[in-house]
């Protein structure tokens, strides 16, 4: 159990480091956008569909890391179901129509903790973004147009 508890660790870590280095080429990329305030609401809008999208593309790797461990250590029976497991578990969904072999149940609650802190980190730079969009076009009217 303490094996699979440090595996868990190592996972967390990497998802972590995954969500961080997205999220830095992410803020990098808004860096080179012309200021919101000059723009249409639809270039505003499309930027925050972007900024999900990628946000979301992130999350889906780490769910797709944790999913692999599961099926290649054997505590799922294979990578659909993995998967499945992952993506509910990672959520925080936990349907409960499957469940890990009781010396991996630690390692569930481990991914549960790990998906709640970078969903939250999602939210605040999604927060962030449509804040610096909010600001910029504070009494700006030609930018609703």
């Amino acid at each position: 159990m303490l094996t699979n508890l440090l595996i868990a660790w190592c996972l967390m870590a990497f998802c972590v480091g995954i969500h961080s280095v997205g999220l830095t080429y992410l803020l990098r990329w808004l860096r080179k956008q012309p200021s919101f305030a000059k723009q249409h609401v639809w270039t505003a809008v499309w930027i925050l569909v972007r900024v999900a999208g990628w946000t979301i593309l992130l999350h889906l790797i780490e769910i797709s890391l944790w999913a692999l461990h599961y099926a290649w250590a054997g505590a799922m029976p294979d990578l659909t179901t993995a998967a499945y497991f992952s993506v509910v578990t990672y959520t925080t969904t936990g349907y409960g129509d499957l469940v890990l072999p009781q010396d991996w149940r630690l390692v569930g609650g481990v991914e549960s903790l790990t998906g709640i802190l970078m969903c939250g980190l999602s939210t605040g730079m999604f927060f962030a973004v449509f804040s610096e969009i909010f600001i910029q076009n504070r009494g700006n009217n030609s930018a609703a147009t």
